[in-house]
C-alpha cells in the first residue's frame, strides 16, 4: 500500500512540475511577446518618461499649433504620471541640423522621440539607430522611409492629392487651364499630395497644367509666389493648392491683382476658409489635423507601456465643402487668425485610431 502510495505521490509530483515547465515557459513567451509587441521598444524603460519632440522647424503657425497639442499632451500624461520630461528642439528647417538634434537625444537616452521629417531619406540611418537603442520612435505628418520606426502616422497623402485634383476636374468640366501650388519639395507630405494628383491629371487631358510653384506653408511666400504666377498667365482657370497657407495666398493674390477668383482647393486654415466664405468661392478643402502630435507623443506612451500599437495609423480625411465649412467658421474664434481650425480630440479617439 505505501509503495502504491509513494508511486502515486511521485507520478503528482512529475506532474505538478512538468505544469511548472509548461507555465514557465508561457510566462516567458508571454513576457517576450508583451517587450516585442511594439517596435524598437526595448531595455528597461519605466514611467515617468521623457520624450524627445524633434521639430524640424517652428516657424509656420501649422507647426506651432501642433507643438501646442504635444505639449498639451505631455501635461496630461504628467498628471497621469507617464511623463517627467518634453524635451524640444528646432532645425529650423535643416535636416542635417535635425539629424544632429535626434543624435542629441539619442545620445541622452530619452524614452521617445516624436518627430516629422525635414527630409524622408537623410534621417533614415539617425532613427534606425535610435530604433536600435531600443528608442520608440513614432513619426507622423512628413514621414521617413525606414521602417525601423515604432509607428507612423498620417492622413493619406496621395488621397488628399487624388481627391483635390478629382474635385477640380469636376468643377471645370475636364477642360481648363490650372496653376498647381505646392507645398516645399522633398518633403514627403508635399511630394505624396502631388504625386496623387498626377494620375487624375493624366487621366484628363483637357485640364493643363500651365505652371506650378513649390513654397513654404505660409501665406506671405504663397501670394508672392502666385503674384509672379498672374503676372505671367493671363488666363487661368483653376488653383489646385496642395496646402491652406498656399490656398489663403492664392486669394489674396488674386485680389490685389483685381483677378475674378477661381475654383480653388486647399485646407483648413482659417484665413483661407473665412476668405472662402467672404468672396464666396468654390472651394474644396480637407484636413491635416493638429492632433496628429499629440496622438504620436500618446503612441509612443502606450508603446513604452508595453501596449501593441499599428506600425502605421491612417487618420481618415474630412472633406470641407459648402456644406460643412460652417461648422468649422463656427469655431473660429479659438484659433489663431492665420492659423488651422482643427476638429477635437480626445483619449478616445486616439485608442479608437490605434485599436484599427
Amino acid at each position: 500500500m505505501k509503495n502504491s502510495e509513494n508511486s502515486i505521490s511521485a507520478l503528482l509530483r512529475r506532474r505538478l512540475l512538468a505544469g511548472a515547465a509548461v507555465a514557465a515557459t508561457l510566462l516567458v513567451f508571454s513576457t517576450g511577446a508583451a517587450s516585442a509587441a511594439a517596435n524598437c521598444v526595448k531595455g528597461d524603460r519605466k514611467a515617468p518618461y521623457t520624450i524627445g519632440w524633434a521639430n524640424i522647424y517652428s516657424v509656420p503657425t501649422w507647426m506651432k499649433q501642433t507643438e501646442g497639442t504635444i505639449t498639451a499632451e505631455v501635461d496630461e500624461l504628467k498628471k497621469a504620471g507617464l511623463v517627467k520630461n518634453l524635451m524640444i528642439t528646432d532645425a529650423q528647417g535643416n535636416a542635417q541640423t535635425q539629424i544632429q538634434h535626434i543624435q542629441s537625444m539619442i545620445d541622452a537616452n530619452v524614452d521617445a522621440i516624436v518627430v516629422i521629417a525635414g527630409s524622408s531619406t537623410a534621417l533614415d540611418r539617425v532613427i534606425s539607430d535610435a530604433c536600435d537603442k531600443g528608442i520608440a520612435v513614432v513619426n507622423f505628418d512628413s514621414l521617413v522611409n525606414t521602417d525601423k520606426v515604432t509607428a507612423k502616422i498620417n492622413t493619406d497623402s496621395n488621397e488628399w492629392g487624388a481627391t483635390a485634383a478629382k474635385w477640380i476636374v469636376s468643377q471645370l468640366g475636364g477642360k481648363g487651364k490650372i496653376i498647381v501650388m505646392n507645398g516645399p519639395a522633398g518633403i514627403s507630405v508635399s511630394d505624396d499630395r502631388r504625386k496623387g494628383a498626377q494620375p487624375v491629371l493624366d487621366a484628363n487631358p483637357g485640364i493643363q497644367v500651365i505652371t506650378e510653384t513649390n513654397t513654404e506653408y505660409n501665406v506671405a511666400p504663397a501670394q508672392e509666389a502666385m503674384t509672379s504666377l498672374l503676372f505671367a498667365n493671363p488666363e487661368i482657370d483653376g488653383v489646385l493648392s496642395l496646402g491652406g497657407a498656399l490656398s489663403a495666398g492664392s486669394v489674396l493674390a488674386f485680389e490685389r491683382q483685381g483677378r475674378d477668383q477661381v475654383p480653388t482647393t486647399g485646407e483648413n486654415a482659417r484665413q483661407f476658409l473665412e476668405l472662402w466664405k467672404e468672396k464666396g468661392l468654390k472651394g474644396w478643402a480637407t484636413m491635416q489635423p493638429n492632433w496628429l502630435g499629440a496622438l504620436s507623443v500618446y503612441t509612443a506612451v502606450q508603446a513604452l507601456q508595453g501596449k501593441d500599437v499599428p506600425a502605421f495609423v491612417k487618420v481618415p480625411l474630412p472633406v470641407i465643402d459648402d456644406s460643412t465649412i460652417g461648422g468649422y467658421l463656427a469655431r473660429a474664434d479659438k484659433f489663431p487668425a492665420d492659423g488651422y481650425i482643427y476638429s477635437d480630440y480626445d483619449k478616445a479617439l486616439f485608442d479608437k485610431l490605434l485599436a484599427k
